[in-house]
């Protein structure tokens, strides 16, 4: 039987719950995929507190459970089964490293930014083109991106608890959990939930 490669990538999530609240709204997924892929979303449900993290938390299984689907056939699945919650906005991307390619999509405000290996501080390739609406009650015409991605290139994720400068501090050296720490410290807004999410593709392993 062929050994599946396994995608080796490094991740951090920093999280902020907003001040009188029991749980946060954005809620964040770091699958495998069987092609040996990954997938990788951060979600935020409407609003804030329980409504909104039931929202979030029934996307994050959802979209486990059909993780190797086409990421427009999981906005698409997350829009029919999350009818009867508040919705949520979230940005996916399926990463397949064998063949270094990363295909991406947002709907709503969860910002999303790549920074290639070795690029100067502040200096972001690529930003996810992001399509008003709410996954669950309106959703927009979807059409994903694709770029390619090599090892050492870092994809970041923040729900719009997080000032959308961020990106002007971003460093290709700076290890991801780090990095999400300090984003969060440095860009929450303080007035609802905030989500970073920093991964960073190392390499593969056969």
């Amino acid at each position: 039987m062929e050994a599946i490669s396994i995608p080796l990538i490094e991740y951090g999530v920093a999280k902020f719950v907003l001040p009188g609240q029991i749980e946060s709204g954005d809620h964040h997924l770091v699958c495998c995929q069987q092609s040996g892929g990954i997938l990788i979303a951060a979600i935020d449900g409407l609003g804030h507190g329980e409504e909104a993290g039931m929202a979030a938390k029934a996307a994050v299984s959802i979209l486990k459970t059909s993780v190797d689907e086409p990421v427009i056939s999981l906005v698409e699945k997350c829009h029919e089964n999350l009818r009867t919650t508040r919705g949520i906005v979230l940005s996916l991307a399926s990463i397949d490293p064998v063949h270094g390619m990363m295909t991406w999509i947002g709907v709503g405000n969860v910002q999303g930014a790549v920074m290639r290996t070795g690029a100067s501080k502040g200096i972001v390739e690529q930003e996810l083109l992001l399509r008003a609406g709410v996954v669950g009650s309106q959703l927009p015409p979807l059409q994903a991106a694709v770029l390619p991605i090599a090892r050492g290139d870092t994809l970041i994720f923040a729900t719009d608890g997080v000032r959308s400068e961020f990106a002007k501090s971003l460093s290709a050296l700076e290890a991801p959990q780090r990095a999400a720490d300090r984003i969060l410290e440095q860009y929450c807004r303080g007035n609802d939930d905030a989500l970073v999410l920093v991964a960073r593709l190392t390499g593969i392993r056969r």
